[in-house]
């Protein structure tokens, strides 16, 4: 398994804390957002990454470079000229997603204490082009499964707003997602679209005739770290932790 880490975000939630640094240098705990993730990754055996870069590209490189690499094989994917979107990111990243090994696909706020064992088992059980991590958390936002974890859709709960990945549903189960998904290395070249566009888009469209399953994540944690007060509080889970 390697990973693609999702970093190229403006980080706009956060406020003056990107002001002058990417959202992925931002501090938990004393240590950037892309330093915890990857140590964390890195202790459950990954040791090869991709991540993709935009806003203050040239600090993140940086970064990892004073870091001495966190001492793992990284290699950046340059969104400088564009924002790609969450899609358009695999697209531009295609060479990653060459090879045999399986692929992680992680938004850079996102701290989970998912084991990515029992996903990469879950993945291959469910002979799966994609699966994602989803909880059962509030969302403003809902992906749609039946009962075999199939996605069937996608939902914007608060304005009732339903995409369906062939006919409605009447029997399905809504759950939020966690910011990270495993993906097939042939993922990149099945994608349906090109150029800048959402990977809920492509998974919804796509799920009509590839697996896109769903994987349910009961660990101890998942925080989101898109805003200062959310990083609080995940600050005062991890210290007490410690």
């Amino acid at each position: 398994m390697k990973a693609f880490i999702l970093a190229a975000g403006l980080g706009t939630r956060l406020g003056s804390l990107t002001a002058d640094k990417p959202k992925a240098l931002v501090e938990v705990n004393g240590k950037s957002m892309l330093e915890n993730l990857v140590m964390h990754l890195k202790s459950q055996g990954i040791q090869q990454f991709l991540i993709n870069i935009h806003h203050f590209a040239e600090k993140v490189i940086q970064h990892v470079k004073d870091k001495n690499n966190f001492g793992v094989d990284i290699t950046f994917s340059d969104e400088s000229q564009e924002l790609l979107n969450t899609g358009g990111a695999i697209i531009n990243a295609a060479d990653f997603f060459k090879g045999d090994e399986i692929i992680l696909v992680h938004n850079v706020d996102v701290a989970s204490g998912m084991k990515l064992e029992e996903l990469a088992n879950y993945h291959k059980q469910k002979d799966a082009l994609v699966t994602l991590c989803v909880r059962k958390r509030e969302s403003s936002r809902a992906l749609l499964f039946d009962e075999k974890m199939q996605l069937g859709g996608w939902a914007n709960l608060v304005q009732d707003d339903y995409k369906w990945v062939g006919k409605p549903m009447t029997n399905y189960e809504t759950f939020a997602y966690s910011g990270v998904y495993l993906a097939q290395p042939n993922f990149a070249e099945k994608l349906p679209f090109t150029g800048r566009f959402s990977i809920i888009d492509a998974w919804l469209k796509m799920a009509a005739t590839e697996r896109i399953v769903g994987f349910k994540d009961f660990s101890d944690y998942w925080f989101d770290l898109g805003t200062k007060e959310k990083i609080a509080v995940a600050e005062e889970y991890f210290l007490k932790d410690v």
